[in-house]
């Protein structure tokens, strides 16, 4: 049973350009079949999530991680009586703007482009399903619903109208898919962490959450092999993030007395608002001691440090190339520089970049270039 609180109705459902309605599928899930067709969703398969996409075949790239989003998202909308398809969508399409090279890369790009509005990938998600996938022949972007693209604004900042003033908070759809990104990261990142020897059991042995569930497990499973254990141990901590959510979530939103979408839209649009989609107090502490282990032991981790440094000079090279000669760019590209600029356009280049494509880019045509 669809909540009244759920994201839906003429407004969230409109697009800027005025299409037919589908006779088999409502307006959220054509956004997420434009969002699943678009180029920029493939090139998803070949961008780092923390492990850069060429060192193994078995660590997550940035399309699992968002598939995997997608999943854990669409449980919580459905038990809490939410739009399900909006959910989904959103968690689809928000990482599309990500640059190569995960963070580094977008730390890199926001650098370059520090005198020029910056990057942010939140920001660059937009960009794409507004204006830079070419698929349609009525519109440029993906003529993606209101409610989409508000949602999609989730991670940057509130929508705003022209004046430049916070029009209205957040839907709890767009809500979720924050909270479930960071349930997906911080567990997948365990895996690939201790899949990649960059963190040992002894070490996670120090976080709570990890140790509580790993020893329960043992004991559910005598005899069970190392490899399961970690996978079984990794399925339960979802599980009980995934859980407390909603269970957390429900009460919150039951004691606020909301009774409308609207009310939600404007109950959140206030930055001191409790927050509606939210873990148990325990389980937030567990949480971000997990994360702050994270930072510390993997995210700093030497060689995760020297890859990021090599990313941050080969965009920082293929920027600087680029913007010498921008004939360099494919011609789609080139013939936006008097609408965008061309640092704008450049970055977006760069942005749409996979991970192998700019390290052919470095080798091959930079070190074409070199002498």
């Amino acid at each position: 049973m669809t909540s009244n609180l759920a994201a839906q109705g003429e407004y969230f459902e409109s697009r800027q350009y005025a299409e037919e309605s589908h006779p088999l599928r409502n307006e959220f899930q054509r956004d997420r079949d434009r969002v699943v067709h678009s180029k920029y969703f493939r090139r998803l398969e070949y961008k780092t999530q923390v492990f850069v996409n060429h060192l193994g075949d078995n660590f997550r790239t940035r399309l699992t991680h968002s598939i995997e989003v997608a999943q854990i998202a669409r449980t919580v909308a459905r038990v809490l009586g939410l739009n399900e398809d909006l959910t989904e969508t959103v968690a689809l399409a928000h990482d599309m703007g990500h640059p190569p090279f995960g963070h580094a890369g977008e730390r890199a790009l926001h650098e370059k482009m520090r005198d020029r509005g910056g990057f942010d990938h939140n920001e660059q998600t937009l960009r794409i399903v507004t204006t830079l996938e070419e698929r349609y022949p009525n519109f440029s972007g993906l003529n993606l619903t209101r409610g989409t693209l508000a949602s999609l604004q989730k991670h940057s900042s509130l929508p705003k109208d022209a004046a430049g003033n916070v029009s209205h908070g957040h839907c709890l759809e767009a809500m979720i898919v924050d909270t479930c990104d960071e349930i997906a990261y911080n567990n997948h990142d365990i895996d690939d962490g201790l899949e990649s020897g960059h963190l040992t059991l002894q070490q996670l042995n120090a976080v709570n959450l990890w140790r509580e569930n790993f020893e329960d497990v043992a004991r559910q499973y005598p005899a069970i092999k190392p490899k399961i254990q970690i996978r079984a141990t990794i399925r339960q901590i979802i599980n009980s993030m995934v859980s407390n959510l909603i269970e957390t979530s429900r009460q919150n939103i039951a004691a606020s007395g909301l009774q409308s979408l609207a009310e939600v839209l404007q109950y959140t649009a206030d930055d001191a608002a409790k927050p509606l989609v939210a873990f148990s107090d325990t389980m937030d502490q567990q949480v971000k001691e997990l994360k702050q282990f994270l930072f510390r032991n993997l995210y700093r981790h030497a060689d995760v440090v020297r890859m990021n440094e090599r990313a941050n000079h080969i965009i920082s090279r293929i920027f600087d190339f680029v913007i010498k000669d921008p004939k360099m760019l494919p011609g789609d590209y080139f013939e936006r520089i008097e609408l965008m600029g061309v640092e704008r356009v450049v970055a977006d280049f760069i942005a749409g970049m996979t991970d192998r494509y700019a390290l052919h880019w470095n080798t091959e045509i930079l070190g074409a270039h070199a002498h």
